[in-house]
């Protein structure tokens, strides 16, 4: 299967990065092809609802920044993983200007799972990037693999390595 990881943290170091490379590394391991985008430390900007891609773009966005870089990404996979870490109860800008950035396809053609990764320094501040998710996922008609979480004393622990191992099984 083609995976496609968008994290979407700045910090390279930091614990989205390391959960997504956990992610990577056993998703590899089953045999999948896995592509990480660092959609963190990209220029990406939001849709301008300019109706460029409905019209005259021909389902092409007139933005030509780094999201260009991924759109043949999102046309190959067949999964996709959403990788943010959690400031303010929903998933990072990074991560939604390039989900956003899709209107112009409405949806990666292949995709058939999605998976997510959060990360935050405060326990029960999921639900929005939860619900966020779900929504996509329901909208584009796609399997939910599953969420992993880590606050602050999960992160960069076996305990949580093995919970990202057994959500990269399931896609």
């Amino acid at each position: 299967m083609n995976v496609l990881i968008l994290q979407g943290s700045p910090r390279a170091n930091g614990n989205t990065a390391w959960m997504a490379e956990e992610f990577k590394k056993a998703a590899e391991a089953a045999g999948h092809r896995v592509t990480l985008a660092d959609v963190g430390r990209k220029k990406i900007g939001g849709c301008l609802a300019c109706e460029y891609c409905h019209g005259k773009g021909n389902g092409a966005c007139v933005q030509k920044d780094d999201m260009q870089a991924l759109y043949p990404l999102f046309a190959e996979a067949e999964a996709l993983v959403l990788a943010s870490p959690v400031y303010y109860f929903t998933m990072a800008a990074q991560v939604q200007a390039a989900i956003q950035r899709l209107y112009c396809i409405q949806k990666p053609p292949k995709l058939r799972k999605m998976a997510l990764l959060l990360s935050s320094y405060s326990p029960d501040v999921y639900d929005g990037a939860v619900g966020e998710y779900r929504g996509i996922a329901d909208y584009w008609e796609v399997e939910d693999a599953g969420v992993v979480t880590a606050k602050l004393d999960e992160q960069k622990t076996d305990a949580t390595r093995a919970k990202v191992v057994a959500l990269a099984a399931k896609v």
